[in-house]
């Protein structure tokens, strides 16, 4: 029981750290690519947003009770964010 249970947390702050930092990562791409600024003002909006999001999600993770939904939660909002950003920012080069 011990073993699960210190597993489980575990694997919740691998999906903090690494989940979270891939979310995170993602929604910097899209906001860079979709923000209405300049390339450089944009390219720091969206970084400067990436501490609040980060934090966000390392809360979202221990505030989840499903860990399957812990992981599904952080990269799937990861790939689909940071594909689009990198669409987008395809285009605008």
């Amino acid at each position: 029981m011990m073993k699960s249970a210190n597993m489980m947390l575990f694997s919740r702050v691998l999906a903090a750290v690494f989940g979270g930092y891939a979310l995170t990562s993602g929604v910097a791409v899209l906001l860079s690519a979709v923000l209405p600024l300049s390339r450089a003002e944009a390219v720091l909006t969206a970084t400067l947003s990436a501490f609040v999001v980060y934090t966000c999600a390392v809360v979202w993770v221990f505030a989840v009770q499903d860990l399957r939904r812990t992981w599904l939660g952080m990269l799937l909002p990861a790939i689909v964010c940071g594909g689009i950003g990198m669409l987008l920012s395809r285009g605008a080069a």
